[in-house]
């Protein structure tokens, strides 16, 4: 799959045929990340989201996202949905710092996680 970048927009090209277009902001991100940053950077201090909550439909996007962004995140706030954590112990310790509470190595979702019913962007 070729990928060209417009001035506004992505385009996805599959053997010369294009098969999705995608819009822009100016500092190069979709609308898609830009969601899924927002919903990153709304976790608050003593919370975690799992990779699921942040995008029910992509949750290894969100995950590729974390790893590959440059702006400054609280990505140590999003964990697996078992409650382990991905970046092993220096996410650990970010979590204990915050008072995430844990349950051996996980944490421990029935309190630590942000209720589902609460909007956010």
């Amino acid at each position: 799959m070729a990928l060209s970048r417009a001035k506004d927009a992505t385009i996805f090209a599959y053997m010369g045929r294009v098969v999705g277009l995608r819009s822009l902001n100016n500092d190069g991100t979709d609308p898609r990340t830009r969601r899924i940053l927002g919903r990153v950077r709304a976790i608050p201090v003593g919370f975690v989201r799992t990779y699921g909550d942040i995008d029910p439909r992509a949750p290894r996007l969100v995950g590729h996202i974390l790893a590959t962004t440059r702006e400054r995140l609280p990505w140590h706030r999003v964990v697996r949905a078992d409650g382990s954590v991905a970046m092993g112990k220096r996410q650990r310790e970010l979590l204990l710092k915050e008072g995430v509470p844990m349950r051996g190595e996980r944490v421990d979702l029935r309190r630590a996680r942000l209720p589902s019913g609460l909007k956010i962007p």
